[in-house]
């Protein structure tokens, strides 16, 4: 479809043939209005530019492209984060290891987020508890740009580091750098799996989403790593698929650490997994 210039913002959103949160949202993007601004200024023209934008925009969603990606940013845990595609979209399933996280994390504590992306938890965290330390890591220095500009845009302290897994925490003499809390969401799609070349996943940096493995390498990797990087009863949360909690209890269980538990997401699934390193 093709959204004529002059024709009324309020005719325009009746005429977007999107799902009404995402015709609001595009219209929003192309126009610079609010969501108020598009019924107070229902009768206002679309200039030239705005309708060649909004046309733009709609055609880019019709071929699939996610909503966040389109206008560049997404909400999370209250906040507005940038997002490009040299990161995963933030999703509210994640905001249950940010509660966890800040639930365990006492005054002045340092935590660990390892593979940061957007910086969707680390920066959560930080906004939350400024008097917290945390460090955040990624193998992508295009994602670490990304996660450094909505730290400074949320007015969140964090430390980022370019790391593969745990290499940039070894300190020589001093021996590695400890924390309270470790928290993760790592790569855990499998290898092949279908859900790869479906919805919003096919936009997606395909190495944020799989290990090209069985889903789990990259979580063995942090819960065999982890215990050389945490204090003493400190606590390592992992998010995992839908159906891993079992595997990921069982990974945790084997390396010896206590109090192991799975905790459930808005919808029921069991999306979290953690432990306490053992006093």
């Amino acid at each position: 479809m093709t959204i004529r210039p002059g024709t009324a913002v309020g005719a325009a959103l009746a005429a977007l043939p999107l799902d009404p949160l995402e015709n609001r949202i595009l219209l929003c993007h192309a126009t610079g209005l609010s969501r108020i601004q598009l019924i107070t200024q229902a009768e206002r023209a679309l200039t030239d530019a705005e309708a060649a934008a909004l046309d733009g925009l709609v055609a880019r969603r019709l071929h699939g492209e996610p909503i966040a990606y389109i206008v560049g940013k997404r909400e999370f845990f209250g906040l507005d984060f940038a997002v490009s595609d040299a990161v995963l979209i933030p999703r509210p399933d994640t905001e249950l290891i940010v509660e966890l996280a800040l639930e365990r994390l006492q005054q002045g504590e340092r935590l660990l987020d390892m593979g940061t992306g957007s910086g969707a938890i680390a920066v959560s965290i930080a906004h939350t508890r400024p008097d917290a330390h945390v460090t955040a890591l990624d193998v992508s220095e295009a994602a670490l740009d990304v996660a450094r500009r909505n730290a400074q845009h949320n007015g969140a302290t964090v430390r980022f580091l370019r790391s593969d897994w745990f290499a940039a925490l070894d300190a020589g003499e001093r021996g590695a750098e400890r924390f309270n809390v470790i928290a993760s969401n790592p790569p855990y799609i499998a290898a092949g799996d279908a859900h790869l070349s479906q919805g919003d996943l096919r936009f997606e940096p395909v190495g944020a989403l799989t290990d090209h493995a069985d889903g789990l390498s990259a979580l063995r990797t942090i819960v065999d790593g982890a215990p050389a990087y945490l204090h003493a009863g400190g606590w390592l949360l992992l998010e995992h698929g839908y159906d891993q909690a079992d595997a990921v209890r069982a990974l945790l269980g084997a390396r010896g650490y206590a109090d192991v538990q799975s905790w459930r997401d808005l919808a029921g699934i069991e999306r979290v997994s953690g432990a306490r390193l053992p006093a």
